[in-house]
This record gives C-alpha cells, sequence and structure tokens, in this order.
C-alpha cells in the first residue's frame, strides 16, 4: 500500500486508508457521486467515486478503514484520487494503530511498570482482585489499547496505561509521604479507577464512543466491570469492595450530595492524583489554558 505522501499523478493505488469525510453530491449533470477524504498517516488526499456512487456508498461510512482502488489524477493542480471501488475493510486488513495516533513510551515497558505497581498490594482481596484483571489476555490487550480521551490529555492509543502507571507512581509516592493513608485501597483504586475506557471507545480511521461508552460513559462502565470480578473473589469483603467502588466513583470529584461527597481521605487523594496527572499532561500537549 502506497502512503499518501508519495502518491503522484498516474499512480494506481489499491489498499487500506482511513475515510475521514464522507458527502453524497450531485454533479451539474445532475448524477450523484461521493467526495472523500482519505487518510494515512503521512497525510490526506480527496477521493471522488463518480460510477455507481450509492452503491458504493452502502458499503462503508466515514470512520471506517477502507478498502480502495483507483487512480491518482490531478484536478485543478490538486491530487485526487479516481476510485473505482471502495469498501469497509475487513478487520484482519489493517490495524488502526497504523492510522491512529499512539504513544511514544514503550508498552512493554509500562506493562512492566503496571505488574509491578500491581504487585505492591498486599491485602488479599485487592490482591486477588488485580491479580484476575491482570490475567485476563483480552483485557489486558484493550488496557494497553485505549486512549484516555478522544480530544484531551493522553488522547492517543497507550494513554490509558500511561495514564494508569503515572497515577499508580503518584499514588504509591503519596503514600510514603502520608503514611496515614491505606495504601493497598488507594493503590488499587489508582490503578483500576479508568478501567471503564477499556469498554468506552471503538477504533476506525478516528477513535470514537463505543454505544456502552456513549450511554454509561467509563465511570458507570469500570465500576460495573469492578463488581463483576470482586463478587467472584471470596477475599474480597463488602465494606472493602464498597470503598474502592466509592474511590472509582468520586474520582473526577465529589458535589454535595451524600452519595457522592468524598467518605474517605483516599477517595480524595485519588481525584488529586488524577487531577494532577491530567492538567500536566494536557498542558504539555496542548498549552496552559485559562484554567490550568
Amino acid at each position: 500500500m502506497a502512503a499518501v505522501s508519495t502518491l503522484r499523478a498516474g499512480d494506481e493505488v489499491s489498499g487500506v486508508y482511513a475515510c475521514t469525510r464522507k458527502d453524497r453530491l450531485v454533479s451539474r449533470a445532475g448524477t450523484p457521486y461521493l467526495a472523500l477524504e482519505l487518510r494515512d498517516r503521512t497525510g490526506a488526499i480527496p477521493a471522488r467515486a463518480f460510477r455507481d456512487a450509492d452503491v458504493l456508498a452502502g458499503r462503508f461510512e466515514r470512520g471506517d478503514l477502507v478498502r480502495v482502488a483507483g487512480r491518482v489524477d490531478r484536478f485543478r493542480d490538486e491530487l485526487q484520487l479516481d476510485l473505482r471501488a471502495i469498501a469497509r475493510a475487513a478487520p484482519e486488513e489493517a490495524d488502526p494503530a497504523t492510522f491512529l495516533p499512539v504513544a511514544y513510551r514503550d508498552l512493554d515497558e509500562l506493562d512492566g511498570f503496571l505488574e509491578s505497581l500491581a504487585g505492591e498490594v498486599r491485602v488479599p482481596g485487592f490482591a486477588a482482585l488485580l491479580q484476575a484483571l491482570l490475567g485476563d489476555e483480552a483485557l489486558r490487550a484493550e488496557w494497553r489499547r485505549a486512549p484516555c480521551t478522544r480530544a484531551g490529555h493522553h488522547a492517543y492509543l497507550g494513554g490509558l496505561l500511561e495514564h494508569t502507571v503515572a497515577v499508580g507512581t503518584l499514588a504509591l509516592e503519596a503514600c510514603q509521604l502520608h503514611i496515614k493513608l491505606r495504601r493497598d485501597l488507594l493503590l488499587t483504586a489508582a490503578l483500576v479507577h479508568d478501567l471503564g475506557k477499556t469498554r468506552e471507545f471503538t477504533y476506525g480511521a478516528e477513535i470514537e464512543l463505543s454505544d456502552a461508552g456513549r450511554l454509561l460513559g467509563h465511570v458507570e462502565l469500570g465500576l460495573r466491570m469492578l463488581d463483576d470480578v470482586a463478587r467472584g473473589i471470596p477475599a474480597m469483603d463488602e465494606p472493602r469492595r464498597l470503598e474502592l467502588a466509592h474511590c472509582v466513583l468520586t474520582h473526577h470529584g465529589a458535589d454535595a450530595t451524600p452519595q457522592r461527597r468524598f467518605a474517605t481521605v483516599e477517595a480524595l487523594t485519588l481525584h488529586r492524583l488524577n487531577a494532577l496527572d491530567a492538567a500536566v499532561k494536557g498542558a504539555l500537549e496542548h498549552g496552559l489554558g485559562l484554567d490550568a
């Protein structure tokens, strides 16, 4: 597959690209055609499909990774791709990581840090919970893959793992400075507070919200995931399960309602540490805003 930046007039193109624009237009002759934008990491190129436009339009949507065939032409001093065929690419044909931004840090190294932090937890219930989560291969793969946000801090593949390790490390440091903090509760909460983000997103041409992410959000998704696993761990008693859930529920902050006030110092601490890493990373990536 040719990179977009290398395309020249006259090139024949066959490969998978990200579709980031899709419009059905009508020519002066009254016939429909598709106006598209196709991207890879090297750039973008406009594309047109003049033949069987409505048939082709039903084979993909904006935001899909698409398999295309066509020829590069020059139109009004601009390169564009004249398409003969286009359809949604099969999942095995393309890795979204080829098209989406990814973490600069090595994910294997971050994965090792995550395991090391989990190994610092000694209370049997919390330790067993983390062991069960880290032992789930499918979940572990999504933990490595997910971003934290779509446009804010850590808005790239691997961002969730990077943020999780950062907040876990800050939690460990906070416990060394403030020895009255319950270390196992805070560290466990730090490692699982954003677990729902593993189910919040979908990946194609862009990072989008899943139906579950759009309707429930990552906090509710994370609470459900933790509850499912925790109920199968005999050493995880009800008080610990509830205190962990409270930390996750309030990690974006509390309010005046009794159910959403900070009920433990660990919940307050997690909220502050989470906000610290998000704010610093956001400022480094996007600059200082008015509320920085």
